[in-house]
């Protein structure tokens, strides 16, 4: 018996030991490998900018283990792409092993110099290919990848220390230094054109007394932690147009993260700010989209000023990761604005000031996680050290024809410190606004919607219509509540929608007129 089972037991070792054995029996590959795609094409990169990574599969359908001679670049080590093969990074491998009816992962990226190819234009399309094998057995995938040529504005880096270059920032005549890194301006780095898209690392500033333009067109990319500072005396100019084809705006000025990848196309939190510091005059914003920051637009003070500290005109402002539009006792006007997507507040007037917006669409569909704060916010305070807070004047906060909607509510926040030495004057004039208190939280007389001093001609908690929220698509169908609702007064002061459709006969509440939406498939 005790013979009879050490048989058995050898006979199943010397049977898994066979099995086991097979495993590292390997064969020439055929020219049989199957793949998950023919053209990994890497999506569009800035020169000298590293790609993100992309994956392409190896399949061995056969019922053999196989091994691959020769898994290399067409290129070699020439190549701008790199590869990791199984862990193993490089451009050229041999004896690459893949079990039977089992695969393997190739990841692949790029760093490419624009610079390094003759006669670029713009645009560079760079090729390669993955060769599997040679000879009657070669196998390729290709490698796509569109490099685009830009402006780069950096700040210096000390040669010795390696240390970057930070900000002394010219706030109201006041000198402050900063932990920011970034630089001034040239002045041959005053006019972006539409030649080329800009690419900024760090924070780009206007120096005292002089004006960033920018013209129809351009397009501004921003690495993490950067932005645009305007500083005191200095003004921005952004003067983008409306394209021919009314549903396109290809002469707006965009301004975005240095991301070109899909999958970063509407992150929020990309980028730092275009910041409009106290002191800085005459800021002039049209036909924009600004997305993808953690404040679209900072604007602090100078409320009193003869004319308003920024002027915001037929504009975007697309997730954000916190604020839109904060104005800090500051003065904004802001015609055919939309501001969607933000994790805090879409617009927020804080610190008093004075804010004016006329058929405007300042909603917040957030959908990136819980939100606590509405789609407008207005306060008269700041806090300060100790918990003590500062109070001002919040002069005027005029919201004409507009819509102010999101998936929360209330979608409005009138938070007043004030004892009534102080102004809190805002009013809210034939606007589609989502009110809604059941557990009665929000009293007082700011939250009287009856008090014609302050509400007057509104809409509430009537459906507005969207297209489509989660694309910021924010033009309103047939079935809107805000149909016809606009005050004329308000429309003969803005004549024009968004998209330059007269609204002078019949306006619609907020940024665009009404369409019909089309059919889906």
């Amino acid at each position: 018996m005790k013979r009879y089972l050490y048989f058995i037991l050898t006979i199943g070792f010397l049977m898994l030991w066979s099995s086991c054995r097979k495993d590292f029996e390997f064969s020439p590959s055929t020219g049989n490998l199957e793949f998950s795609k023919d053209t990994v094409y890497l999506d569009t990169v800035f020169t000298n900018i590293g790609s993100s990574t992309y994956n392409l599969k190896v399949y061995n359908r056969g019922n053999d283990d196989i091994s691959i001679p020769s898994l290399r670049l067409a290129l070699g080590e020439a190549s701008n792409y790199r590869l990791n093969v199984d862990g193993i990074a490089g451009k050229v491998f041999e004896d690459v092993q893949i079990l039977a009816k089992d695969s393997l992962f190739i990841f692949v990226e790029s760093t490419i110099d624009i610079n390094n190819f003759p006669n670029p234009d713009g645009n560079f399309l760079y090729e390669d290919q993955i060769e599997f094998d040679a000879g009657a057995n070669l196998q390729k995938v290709e490698l796509a990848t569109l490099v685009q040529d830009a402006v780069f504005i950096y700040p210096n880096r000390d040669n010795t220390t390696k240390v970057i270059e930070t900000l002394t920032l010219d706030i109201a005549g006041e000198l402050v230094e900063t932990e920011l890194q970034g630089r001034e301006l040239l002045p041959t780095e005053l006019t972006f054109t539409n030649e080329k898209p800009y690419v900024i690392y760090g924070f780009a500033t206007v120096p005292n007394g002089e004006t960033l333009t920018i013209e129809a067109g351009a397009r501004i990319h921003f690495h993490n932690n950067s932005g645009i500072i305007v500083s005191n005396n200095a003004s921005l100019q952004v003067n983008g147009s409306l394209s021919n084809d009314q549903d396109l705006l290809e002469n707006e000025v965009i301004f975005e993260g240095d991301r070109l990848e899909p999958n970063f196309s509407d992150t929020p939190g990309q980028w730092g700010t275009i910041w409009l510091l106290d002191g800085s005059i005459n800021n002039s914003i049209n036909y924009a989209t600004i997305k993808n920051a953690s404040v679209g637009i900072l604007c602090d003070g100078n409320p009193n000023g003869v004319s308003d500290k920024l002027t915001i005109t037929n504009s975007q402002v697309y997730n954000s990761s916190n604020y839109g539009i904060i104005g800090r006792n500051t003065s904004i006007t802001g015609e055919n604005v939309v501001i969607n997507n933000t994790g805090l507040v879409s617009f927020a007037g804080t610190f008093g000031g004075r804010y004016n917006f006329t058929h405007s669409t300042l909603v917040n569909y957030w959908n990136n996680g819980f939100r606590q704060l509405p789609s407008v916010l207005l306060n008269d305070f700041v806090k300060v050290e100790d918990n003590n807070i500062i109070i001002t004047n919040l002069t005027e906060a005029n919201f004409n024809n507009c819509i102010i909607y999101g998936n929360d509510n209330p979608e409005i926040s009138l938070d007043e410190e004030g004892d009534g030495t102080t102004m809190f004057n805002f009013k809210f004039t034939n606007c589609l606004i989502r009110f809604e208190d059941p557990n009665n939280n929000l009293t007082g007389p700011n939250y009287d919607l009856n008090d014609t001093n302050h509400y007057e001609g509104n809409i509430f908690n009537e459906d507005p219509d969207f297209k489509d929220t989660s694309l910021n698509q924010l033009i309103i169908g047939e079935e809107s509540a805000a149909i016809n609702q606009g005050l004329p007064v308000f429309a003969t002061q803005v004549p024009l929608d968004i998209l330059n459709v007269n609204r002078t006969t019949s306006p619609d509440i907020g940024a665009y007129q009404h369409i019909t939406f089309p059919e889906e498939d």
